[in-house]
């Protein structure tokens, strides 16, 4: 009969947090009301804002509209070629376009132009921006996104334009880079990844892995300038479980550098009723089905006199209870229970859409 009454504890306990989320959302409080407003592109995918657009680097496919005034022989649609040339009517040589602004264009077409006329008037605009595929930001944030890529940017721009990380990210973030850097600068170098994986099969793609810490920490080095066709993977964090006499028994995201005493402070501590002096890891252990296990006395980390343990991937942290009773296990399944039904359904309620 206790079992029965607790599970219909639970089951009324899951509908009330529901029915709250819903109408959270409904009001206009959901966590999609949270993710900032960004600029759209004609192809519905979010971009990078248009500051600096006017200082864009042209590339092969892009296209300039040119106008010359009281002249239509010259007025023609250029597009850049695959040498990085654009070939204006009636000139003879080809202007160089790549790596340079529609201004510095414009010079050389007004100096061209005055060959066969007397103080040419002309207007040069771009008109269609081609050579630049958006990039691909996906893995642990908030709006997985493709983003237009009208200026320079860096990868905290990329993040913030996709809602920036969840509380799911790991330590690392991998940015694939599927084209060569076209206008190369010297800042491109300031940037140095934590490491680098260079395939030996020539059909694999590299990639360079940066830290989410160092970059929240404001470091120059760990903020690259992401390409033109970059894709952006933000890793998730892998997890650890807390069970037995604890607040709040869960799976934590791991975090860089996440020790004992964080995790069990995270779960709302220790029940009185707990053991200590013999709270038990489970490890999983390389090549083996079998966990490791350790025994550890938190008393003496709280007391600091033994060193605090660093969490691995997967671990089980096992909290015994002195007492054993019925009722304290089923309080302890009944938490855990309703704590990770509220957290699933405020993960997988909002939908996400990846344009």
């Amino acid at each position: 009969m206790k079992t029965k009454s607790i599970l219909l504890m639970l089951a009324v306990c899951v509908s009330a947090a529901a029915t709250a989320l819903a109408q959270q959302q409904d009001s206009g409080g959901g966590q999609a009301s949270q993710v900032p407003v960004i600029n759209t592109a004609s192809t519905g995918a979010p971009s990078i804002d248009t500051m600096g657009v006017k200082k864009y680097l042209l590339g092969p496919g892009d296209v300039l509209d040119l106008r010359v005034y009281n002249e239509p022989q010259f007025n023609s649609r250029l597009v850049v070629n695959d040498e990085g040339n654009i070939e204006v009517p009636f000139v003879e040589d080809p202007i160089p376009a790549r790596c340079r602004t529609d201004r510095e264009i414009k010079q050389d077409i007004v100096v061209a132009l005055k060959k066969f006329l007397n103080k040419p008037q002309v207007s040069l605009q771009v008109s269609e921006m081609k050579s630049r595929p958006p990039a691909v930001v996906f893995g642990a944030v908030r709006s997985p996104s493709r983003v237009q890529m009208q200026r320079r940017a860096h990868l905290l721009d990329l993040l913030a334009t996709s809602g920036g990380v969840t509380e799911a990210a790991g330590g690392d973030i991998q940015i694939f880079h599927t084209e060569p850097l076209m206008c190369p600068e010297p800042e491109d170098l300031a940037a140095v990844p934590v490491d680098t994986y260079k395939p030996t099969d020539p059909t694999q793609i590299g990639y360079d892995i940066y830290s989410v810490r160092d970059l929240k920490e404001g470091k120059k080095e760990a903020n690259p300038v992401i390409r033109p066709g970059d894709i952006v993977i933000v890793q998730e964090a892998q997890p650890v479980y807390i069970t037995g006499a604890v607040r709040a028994p869960q799976g934590l995201y791991l975090q860089q550098g996440m020790q004992l005493k964080q995790a069990i402070a995270m779960v709302g501590g220790l029940n009185k009723e707990a053991k200590a002096s013999q709270v038990v890891i489970w490890r999983r252990q390389k090549g083996s089905p079998e966990p490791k296990k350790m025994i550890v006395n938190f008393n003496d980390i709280k007391r600091e006199k033994a060193k605090d343990i660093e969490l691995q991937p997967y671990d089980i942290v096992e909290v015994t209870d002195n007492s054993g009773s019925l009722t304290n296990t089923l309080r302890g399944m009944f938490m855990g229970s309703l704590n990770s039904a509220t957290t699933v359904m405020g993960q997988t309620i909002v939908p996400r859409i990846i344009y």
